[in-house]
C-alpha cells in the first residue's frame, strides 16, 4: 500500500462512518497522536490499513465495531502470552 494523505484517511474515517475520536478510542491509540500526522500531512501503512479495512467492512455491511470488541473479550479471556514466570525466578537464582 502507498502511503495515505491525512486527508484521504479522514476521507476513509467518513466512508467507516466513524469519528477520529471514536477511531482512536478502537484501535487504542492516542486522538492526539493521530492528530499529529495531520502536520506530516499522511498517516502511517498500519492506521491507513485499519482505517481501510473499517471503511471496507463497513461497506459491506459489517459491524466491524463488534468484532474488535470481541477480540477484546476473547484477549481479557485468554491467560498470560505464553511466557512463564518461572524462567525469570530460575534467571535470579543462578
Amino acid at each position: 500500500m502507498v502511503s495515505m494523505t491525512f486527508i484521504d484517511f479522514k476521507k476513509v474515517l467518513l466512508d467507516a462512518e466513524i469519528t477520529l475520536p471514536k477511531f482512536s478510542k478502537l484501535i487504542k491509540v492516542s486522538d492526539k497522536n493521530i492528530q499529529s500526522y495531520k502536520k506530516k500531512g499522511e498517516v502511517p501503512n498500519a492506521i491507513a490499513v485499519i482505517a481501510t479495512c473499517f471503511a471496507t467492512l463497513h461497506k459491506a455491511g459489517h459491524d466491524y465495531r463488534h468484532l474488535i470488541e470481541s477480540l477484546e473479550l476473547q484477549a481479557k479471556t485468554k491467560k498470560g502470552a505464553g511466557f512463564s514466570k518461572t524462567k525469570k525466578k530460575k534467571e535470579e537464582k543462578s
